[in-house]
């Protein structure tokens, strides 16, 4: 007999929320929601069901929850990190990308545009930094920081969604077997 799987429509309550409260940053409210839908999960493709069932929970969501989704976020190499106060997936990735080796007029910079970019439109700049390091991370700030509302809301939730994606993927293979 092989070892025994249990993909994530079998998962309890607890176990579920465990390993998907933190797919979407400090939004376990997305979690609940999928506890609730994933009876209906399409068995086919297991993991791209979650993430699309995910997906258009935040696309219908309404404008202020969608804020406060991109709100949840952490500065890059922001407070948060400099308390130890971010998740263990933004820790990883933000180390990966070698922001928690910053030297100090590095530091300053990312603080500065971390401020700029929050004073201008009310969410903290977002990036999936997987595969990128602090030069691609200043860059992105660079070309984003001219961007309209409207455009830069967008951006930030395409970002959020492949942040989730990464996360999704880094899950173990066992929740996704059927």
């Amino acid at each position: 007999m092989g070892p025994v799987t249990t993909d994530v429509r079998q998962l309890d309550k607890a176990q579920f929320m465990q390993h998907f409260q933190d797919v979407y940053e400090h939004s376990p409210w997305l979690a609940e929601q999928l506890y609730d839908q994933r009876g209906a999960l399409s068995p086919d493709d297991l993991k791209d069901a979650v993430a699309q069932a995910l997906y258009r929970m935040v696309e219908t969501a309404d404008h202020e929850t969608q804020l406060a989704l991109l709100r949840a976020h952490p500065d890059l190499a922001g407070k948060a990190a400099l308390a130890g106060e971010l998740t263990q997936a933004s820790k990883g990735e933000q180390a990966a990308a070698g922001l928690d080796q910053l030297t100090p007029p590095e530091m300053e910079r990312f603080l500065a545009l971390n401020l700029s970019y929050r004073d201008k439109f009310g969410f903290p700049f977002i990036m999936a930094v997987k595969n990128a390091n602090k030069t691609d991370i200043l860059a992105g700030f660079e070309a984003r920081l001219p961007h309209d509302l409207k455009t830069e809301f967008r951006r930030a939730l395409d970002e959020v969604h492949a942040i989730a994606r990464f996360r999704l993927d880094a899950l173990p293979d066992s929740l996704w077997r059927v």
